[in-house]
């Protein structure tokens, strides 16, 4: 007995995709970007406590929804065939069960938020969940869902930013802090997506992988490369010390060379799962850049 439930804990853990750190951590850097990049940075753990919650109960939500999408199409995909709703280890009832226990934390840590931002970031919240429900159909549709998910991740910047300040008055920081999340994400997904080509094209979902083709790789470059540019902007804005200027040289001279070693090899589920950890890794360094600045 003990067994059998250890083990429908850990399809769970899956399904939510909590057993995989990076899918996490790569959704609380822009989160984490925002925040420091905030006048009143550095932000207080209880802000801390919320956001990083939030993130996972929203982005556990995400990937059910993903799931019960996909559900029949990821029985054909290499990479997906395990997951625990296309194997049959979690029923169908039991995704939507823990899809609307997903959903209703995730409100619990809204209305958690402080008076003088709950309005705003409730507002937020709701605005994101369409992209959010939208993502997991748009390869059916749409040439460019990476386009999509790149949307979800922007309100990873907006909702930390309005829980921290109780407004979206950011000026140019908080836009150019928008705009490298929004490029970044698109990067690194469109990187990701590469790996199901093959199957993708099989079954007729659409990818930016596809719809680029050949220039997919040069693309993820531009995308970095806005990246790293408009966070330095949104530093410069933010008025961040000197010290934050060799994590942003190392991170941008990294991520093209992330797509250097990308060109060079072929495309397959082991080149992909690398290069999104390794941004995860970047990612992190441009935060820890913008944290010992603030707290220097």
């Amino acid at each position: 007995m003990n067994n059998l439930l250890t083990h429908k804990m850990g399809y769970y853990l899956q399904l939510l995709r909590w057993n995989k750190p990076s899918g996490r951590l790569i959704l609380f850097i822009p989160a984490g970007w925002s925040l420091w990049l905030t006048p009143t940075a550095p932000p207080s753990l209880f802000l801390l406590g919320i956001i990083i919650s939030g993130g996972l109960f929203v982005s556990g939500a995400g990937c059910i929804a993903n799931d019960i999408w996909d559900r029949k199409f990821d029985k054909k995909v290499l990479r997906t065939k395990e997951r625990p709703l296309a194997n049959g280890k979690v029923s169908l009832k039991s995704a939507w069960i823990l899809l609307i226990l997903m959903l209703f934390l995730s409100l619990f840590i809204v209305l958690s938020i402080p008076q003088e931002s709950r309005n705003l970031c409730l507002l937020l919240a709701s605005l994101s969940l369409p992209f959010i429900f939208l993502y997991p159909s748009a390869k059916r549709w749409f040439k460019y869902p990476q386009l999509i998910l790149s949307i979800c991740w922007g309100f990873s910047v907006l909702i930390p930013w309005a829980a921290s300040q109780s407004s979206l008055a950011g000026g140019l920081t908080l836009i150019f802090c928008w705009l490298a999340t929004i490029f970044w994400t698109f990067g690194f997904d469109t990187v990701y997506a590469m790996a199901d080509e093959r199957e993708d094209k099989l079954i007729g979902l659409n990818s930016s992988a596809i719809s680029l083709g050949r220039k997919s790789i040069k693309t993820v470059s531009f995308c970095y490369s806005l990246t790293c540019f408009f966070l330095g902007l949104a530093a410069f804005k933010a008025d961040l010390g000197l010290i934050y200027w060799p994590f942003w040289l190392i991170t941008t001279l990294g991520m093209q060379r992330e797509v250097f070693l990308l060109s060079s090899k072929s495309k397959c589920i082991k080149t992909s799962g690398l290069h999104f950890s390794n941004q995860v890794r970047l990612g992190s360094l441009l935060l820890l850049g913008m944290i010992f600045s603030k707290i220097n």
